[in-house]
């Protein structure tokens, strides 16, 4: 069943408003066979939540998607107005592929390592989202990532630290965080326009909250401006 939306978020607080699950599927309007599980849909009764993720939902790409370190995908629904606005149409829950909608967790707010109760389960944030070109191909427009990268608006994810269930209603908040690590914003900007910023990257690299994913792109990426110094 899908839900649409009617009510406008209170930022003043952190809430849950949509759990979403989806499987995988070939997008529509495609040249070539895309198959994605980007196409969301609200849940109405408990889920359980794994280490790897909710019961129900599924990835197509598991070498980019999914897995221990992207087991929650997470998105406020402060955003979407811009989105909406943007590609001139009405968006439901879980319009960008994200498995919690809320209110409450911009990126400039949260910090990688943050820990969160949701529900019987207890996460943590490990990274930011990076929106892949099927983002894009589900509404056909293209240019979507990019505005997701360029904005730093692209969400973030969960590591699960204990499982549990989670209903839509479930409780939903932060117990924990370390005010000197960075916010999903900060380290957006590191990765998509920072690219040079050796001392930042290091600054990033030293979370040790950060999956290894990240820490892998930017241990490479220091290394070729390494060599590249010695050349």
């Amino acid at each position: 069943m899908t839900l649409t939306h009617n009510r406008k978020p209170d930022e003043s607080k952190t809430a849950v408003l949509a759990v979403n699950v989806g499987q995988v599927q070939a997008l529509p309007g495609q040249k070539r066979e895309v198959m994605s599980g980007i196409v969301k849909h609200p849940i109405s009764s408990p889920v359980f939540l794994s280490f790897t993720g909710m019961t129900g939902d599924a990835q197509a790409d598991l070498e980019h998607h999914g897995g221990p370190d992207k087991a929650v995908c997470v998105y406020d629904y402060s955003r979407y107005a811009a989105l909406e606005q943007l590609m001139d149409r009405k968006l439901d829950w879980g319009a960008c592929g994200e498995n919690l909608t809320v209110e409450g967790c911009m990126e400039e707010e949260v910090r990688i390592g943050d820990v969160y109760e949701l529900g019987k389960a207890t996460v943590q944030v490990s990274q930011p989202r990076q929106p892949c070109f099927k983002l894009g191909a589900r509404y056909d427009y293209k240019e979507l990532p990019v505005y997701f990268q360029d904005s730093g608006h692209t969400g973030f994810y969960f590591r699960v630290l204990q499982e549990g269930e989670v209903t839509p209603s479930a409780t939903f908040r932060r117990i924990s965080t370390d005010p000197a690590s960075m916010t999903i914003l900060e380290a957006n900007r590191i990765m998509h326009q920072g690219k040079q910023d050796v001392a930042a990257m290091r600054a990033l690299l030293d979370i040790p909250t950060l999956a290894d994913s990240w820490k892998q792109t930017l241990l490479k990426r220091l290394a070729k401006l390494e060599t590249a110094e010695q050349d």
